[in-house]
């Protein structure tokens, strides 16, 4: 289960730092839109990106949600991606949450398909 600080921030209109491990172990750090339900962080991308193929060879995950009015206040989950959801749930949530953010419709190109990766917490902290 999501504590109730990170579900909080990831629900709002926060930005989140998604970090995921190249083949050579090196981490890889992308700032990202977020969402989360009572147990998962959700991070929606497209399959062709590496940050996709890292998840599907090693799934562990940290992903850190800092507050847009005061970065000084985040909460960090480290975990393991458990689920990819495609289709067409992941492209309407695409646009869900670019309403959240953008206030419209996802409107950059779509180049692949895109994915819903949801991440389950091993480790949650607030600051």
């Amino acid at each position: 289960m999501l504590d109730a600080n990170v579900k909080e921030l990831a629900k709002g209109k926060n930005f989140a730092a998604l970090t995921t491990l190249l083949p050579n172990g090196h981490p890889q750090t992308h700032i990202m839109w977020v969402d989360a339900d009572d147990e998962h962080i959700y991070i929606n991308t497209e399959v062709h990106r590496q940050k996709y193929k890292n998840l599907q060879r090693d799934p562990r995950v940290t992903v850190t949600v800092f507050e847009s009015g005061n970065p000084y206040h985040y909460v960090e989950v480290r975990g393991r991606v458990v689920d990819f959801v495609r289709g067409d749930e992941a492209r309407r949530h695409i646009d869900t949450l670019s309403e959240k953010y953008t206030g419209g419709p996802y409107a950059n190109p779509i180049q692949s398909e895109r994915v819903i990766v949801k991440v389950a917490p091993e480790r949650q902290r607030a600051n």
